[in-house]
C-alpha cells in the first residue's frame, strides 16, 4: 500500500465527524482539475503502514473516523486488508472513489469495510473522457456505482467538481436527472491550487454557480454548492 499523504486532523472530509484523511497513491484517470497531482502520479511523500497505524493508536478516543482519498483508492489491490485494520481500531472509514471499479466498492460494502462513500461524478456522459483527462472512457462502470451506492443503505454522497471551461448548466443538469432521487449532490466550485495537474482552468463565477445549482435541484431539489 503507497500512502502518499496524510491530513491529521479535518472537521470537513468526513461530514460530521472528527476524522484524519489518508491519501493512497494512483489514479486511473487525469482530470485537469485535480489538485493532488503529485499522489495521482505517484511521486508524493511516502508514509509507511507501520507510521501510519502507529499514528492512529495515538488517535484512539480522539478522532471518529479516517477518510480514505487520493488518487483512487479502489485500484489499490490490498485496499481491503488496509481497511479491516482500521476498522479494527475502532475507526469509522469513509472512501473517496470515482466509481471506476464498481466491483471494488461492492466488495467493501458487503464486508461491512466502509460507513460513508462519497463518489465524484465527472461531467456529463459524452463529456467523460474529456473531463476525467482520457481518450476515451467505459462509461457502465461508473452507471454501475451509482446503482451500487445509491442502494447500499451507506451514508453516501454524490458530487461534481465544477469549472468553466467543462462543464454548462445543460451538463449539470444531465447529471442531477441521472442521480435524481439522490439525497446528497454537491457542486464543488473549482479552485486554482495545489499541485494541479494541468493549468488553464478557471472557476465558475457566482453567478455561473448559481445557474447550474439551479440546473442541479430540477431534479435533486436538495442539491448543495461546496
Amino acid at each position: 500500500m503507497r500512502i502518499l499523504g496524510l491530513q491529521r486532523l479535518t472537521l470537513l472530509d468526513y461530514p460530521g465527524r472528527l476524522a484524519c484523511t489518508v491519501f493512497l497513491g494512483g489514479c486511473n484517470m487525469r482530470c485537469p482539475f485535480c489538485h493532488n497531482g503529485d499522489i495521482v502520479l505517484g511521486s508524493g511523500d511516502e508514509i509507511s503502514e507501520q507510521e501510519f497505524f502507529a499514528f492512529l493508536a495515538s488517535r484512539i478516543g480522539r478522532l471518529e473516523g479516517v477518510c480514505i482519498s487520493g488518487g483512487e483508492p479502489t485500484i489499490q489491490s490490498d485496499l481491503p486488508e488496509l481497511l479491516t485494520k482500521i476498522k479494527s481500531m475502532g475507526f469509522l472509514v469513509k472512501l473517496d472513489t470515482n466509481g471506476t471499479r464498481p466491483e471494488v466498492i461492492r466488495e467493501l460494502i458487503a464486508r461491512g469495510l466502509v460507513d460513508y462513500i462519497a463518489m465524484d461524478v465527472k461531467n456529463a456522459p459524452e463529456k467523460y473522457a474529456k473531463t476525467a483527462g482520457l481518450s476515451s472512457f467505459n462509461f457502465s462502470a461508473v452507471a454501475e456505482s451509482i446503482k451500487i451506492i445509491s442502494l447500499s443503505g451507506l451514508d453516501h454522497e454524490f458530487r461534481t467538481t465544477v469549472t468553466a471551461e467543462l462543464h454548462t448548466a445543460e451538463d449539470i443538469r444531465a447529471i442531477a436527472e441521472w442521480l435524481s432521487g439522490a439525497e446528497k449532490y454537491y457542486l464543488q466550485r473549482y479552485r486554482d491550487e495545489g499541485d494541479i495537474l494541468a493549468r488553464g482552468l478557471t472557476a465558475p463565477t457566482a453567478e455561473e454557480m448559481e445557474r447550474l445549482l439551479a440546473a442541479a435541484r430540477e431534479f435533486v431539489p436538495t442539491a448543495e454548492a461546496r
